[in-house]
């Protein structure tokens, strides 16, 4: 990867998997009799993990060209366990870090990444490339809707002692908004021929349309309602992510989720 990144290539390189590198390392240092560290892991993982990780940057070559190494690498934790020392060797070295749940996978919620247990530490840096080619508040609302999915998460953790009786009607739209972000953005259908790839300019205006539903107010009288409202409203945003920017499904479905939201708005409006 660095020799094609001298000839100002942008090389990605990916490592599957860091834990058995990490556990022949393990096997090697026992063998040779070194002082073990935690779990009989080296005593130098850490600098290790922290070693591979840094060779990946941007450089600028004597000829004036740019070349760039991207490292991702996997963690393959034993039984899940993730305050095992691979895993918390890497954490504190990566940037960004994408966690795998074998419970969104056993509920069908591919992909199955958990969004209450990743992150990414690049979001400040690019706040000035945002403003100036996408959105200057993107940042700060990526932010907002990723709150909102550790608010959805704990209300629904409520909701399992509970049940739905046990929480505020506020409570409930709340945990709502939330299943709306994360089954009709977080989540993609493999098997449909649009919605397994979704450019950048239409991810884009999806996550704008979608947060000016869930920053609207809403006033609902019981949560009957509130499950009516939102159940139709995550079938409409479903099948246009299933149509394709070019039909004319996709102007359609878009304009009947603007019409849904507005009409319910304005018939509360009323009722109040």
């Amino acid at each position: 990867g660095e020799y094609y990144r001298q000839m100002g290539y942008n090389v990605l390189c990916i490592a599957d998997s860091t834990s058995r590198w990490a556990q022949a390392m393990r096997e090697t240092s026992g063998r040779m009799e070194e002082i073990p560290g935690e779990e009989a892991f080296p005593a130098y993982l850490d600098s290790s993990i922290k070693n591979v990780y840094e060779r990946a940057g941007v450089i600028r070559t004597p000829d004036g060209s740019e070349g760039s190494v991207t490292l991702i690498g996997t963690v393959s934790p034993a039984g899940g366990n993730f305050e095992e020392p691979v895993t918390q060797a890497t954490l504190a070295t990566v940037k960004t870090f994408l966690g795998l749940s074998a419970d969104r996978a056993y509920k069908r919620y591919y992909p199955a990444i958990d969004p209450l247990i990743s992150w990414s530490r690049y979001l400040d840096q690019l706040k000035a490339w945002f403003a100036e080619n996408l959105d200057p508040n993107w940042v700060e609302n990526v932010k907002a809707k990723h709150e909102l999915l550790h608010k959805g998460d704990s209300i629904y953790q409520m909701m399992q002692v509970t049940g739905e009786e046990g929480i505020s009607l506020d409570d409930y739209v709340t945990w709502q908004k939330s299943m709306l972000l994360d089954i009709v953005f977080l989540q993609q259908d493999a098997f449909d021929e649009v919605d397994v790839y979704m450019p950048r300019e239409r991810q884009l205006e999806s996550f704008n349309l979608l947060s000016e539903l869930i920053d609207a107010e809403y006033s609902f009288e019981e949560k009957d309602q509130v499950r009516d409202f939102f159940t139709r409203l995550t079938g409409l945003y479903k099948n246009w992510n299933y149509s394709s920017k070019e039909s004319a499904a996709f102007g359609k479905y878009k304009e009947e989720i603007l019409a849904l939201a507005e009409q319910h708005r304005v018939k509360q409006a009323a009722e109040a």
